[in-house]
This record gives C-alpha cells, sequence and structure tokens, in this order.
C-alpha cells in the first residue's frame, strides 16, 4: 500500500492487534460458559488488543498524545497530535460470536481527523483513509453510493439498550425514516456502519451517544470516499457531542431532514 508513514504505522498496528483478537474470537466461538465468563475473556481481549495498539502507536511517534476506551487519555508531548482508538468496536457481537467487529485507529492533527484505519479482521477488509488523499478497502478505491432516491437507499443506525434516554428519540427517528427509504439496518459497530457508507454499502448513517473513538476514524473515511458528514444538531460538534450523521451527498439533505425532524 502506498500512503504517509503514520498511515502505513497504523495499518501495520491494525493487523497486528487483528492478528490477536481473531485468535481470541475463535476461543469465543466455543466457549461454553456463563456470560459472565464469557464477558471476562473479551475484556481480556478487548484489554489485550489495546496495550497492541499502544505500544504500536505510541512506540512508533512518542510524542503524540492518546485517547482509548479501556485506557482513557494520555496527552503527548506534541500537543497538536493524538491517537484515538477503539481496540474492539463491536464488543457485544463479539461476545456472541457474531463475525461483525473492528478495530478502529484515527489520527487527529490540530483538531481535525486527517488519517483513519478501521480494520474488520474476521473479514480480513482494512479500511482506510487519509485527508486528501481518497478512501480504500484493501485495494480497492471507495465511494459512497451514487442514489437520489430515499426509497431506494438503505441506512444503518444503533438501537439503544438497557433502557437508555435516548432510545423515545431513536424510535421517533425511525417512525419518520422508515415509511420513505428501502430499509433500516442495526449491526451493532458503529465504526463499521461508517466504513460502509463510505464503501457505499450503505447510504446513510446516523447516531446518538458515542464516543470519539467509534466515530473518528469513520469521519474521515465517509468525507475521502465523497460523503457528507455532520453533528446531528448542526451547531454542534461530533467528537465532543458524540452524535453524527453521514450519506451520500444526493439523498443527504432529504435523510438529514427527516431524521432531525
Amino acid at each position: 500500500m502506498i500512503g504517509s508513514a503514520n498511515l502505513n504505522i497504523m495499518v501495520k498496528a491494525a493487523r497486528k492487534a487483528g492478528r490477536s483478537l481473531v485468535k481470541d474470537f475463535r476461543e469465543v466461538e466455543n466457549l461454553q460458559v456463563s456470560m459472565k465468563g464469557a464477558g471476562d475473556f473479551v475484556s481480556k481481549a478487548d484489554i489485550s488488543a489495546e496495550k497492541i495498539l499502544k505500544d504500536e502507536l505510541l512506540g512508533a511517534r512518542p510524542t503524540y498524545g492518546w485517547l482509548a476506551e479501556e485506557g482513557g487519555e494520555i496527552p503527548g508531548d506534541d500537543p497538536t497530535r493524538r491517537w484515538i482508538v477503539d481496540p474492539l468496536d463491536g464488543t457485544t457481537n463479539f461476545l456472541h460470536g457474531l463475525p461483525h467487529w473492528a478495530i478502529s485507529i484515527a489520527l487527529e492533527h490540530k483538531g481535525q481527523i486527517v488519517a483513519g484505519v478501521i480494520f474488520d479482521a474476521a473479514k480480513d477488509e482494512m479500511f482506510f483513509a487519509e485527508k486528501g488523499a481518497g478512501a480504500w478497502m484493501n485495494d480497492t478505491r471507495l465511494r459512497v453510493s451514487g442514489r437520489h432516491r430515499m426509497i431506494e437507499s438503505i441506512f444503518a443506525t444503533g438501537l439503544p439498550f438497557g433502557g437508555r434516554s435516548d432510545l423515545p428519540a431513536t424510535l421517533q427517528d425511525l417512525a419518520r425514516l422508515m415509511p420513505v427509504c428501502a430499509g433500516v439496518r442495526r449491526w451493532g459497530a458503529a465504526a463499521l456502519d461508517m466504513a460502509y457508507v463510505a464503501a457505499g454499502r450503505y447510504d446513510g448513517f446516523w447516531e446518538r451517544r458515542l464516543n470519539p473513538w467509534d466515530l473518528a476514524a469513520g469521519i474521515v473515511l465517509v468525507r475521502e470516499a465523497g460523503g457528507m458528514v455532520q453533528p446531528l444538531n448542526p451547531a454542534g460538534n461530533i467528537l465532543e457531542d458524540g452524535e453524527v450523521i453521514c450519506g451520500n451527498e444526493p439523498i443527504f439533505n432529504g435523510f438529514a431532514k427527516v431524521v432531525r425532524g
């Protein structure tokens, strides 16, 4: 692959952590244990993958900052750059033996996401993008879908679970959107949802109450694939608010109007 030194570092780190997670995933598929036992095992797999990523990324760029799901935030000597990392997006899928989860790595520079990698290790699909250099999946250049009609479009979102307070808003979104589109999918891995928008597999995606590491890499992927990415609240900030809406340009305004109500 041809890319910057930083992007190559990110891809190498994702592949190394991916090998570890695939090995653990095979164990999860065969585990005959209680939910607690499986959950403990997956937590260890998650933490192990984060350690690999941290060693690789900070080993190569020790002055950069760090923000990740398990390890929290570590300021860097270089205040303008930081890694934003989710070692296992789609943990519940992983726990249940569903092969739909990913590693997500983003590089932020002066408040902007300039590079992103989302690695679906179970399917060996490496999505990556750099600002100004396009978006790719393995050796294939990515473009968002070309659909122009909402009724022909498929969208993705996350459905709140466990009594979360944003369930009523999401149900209202679905009530407005489902009558005017071709379908809504909920696959349980926000990073892959955004990668699939970049790949033209979905026409759009929206979700609330996400974390920066769920979103960061997907932002640059969708934009570099020709898509539009905005905060759900037009006056908001995607990473700070944890809310996003994205899609291809022809249907974006109509899609956003429906979701925003």
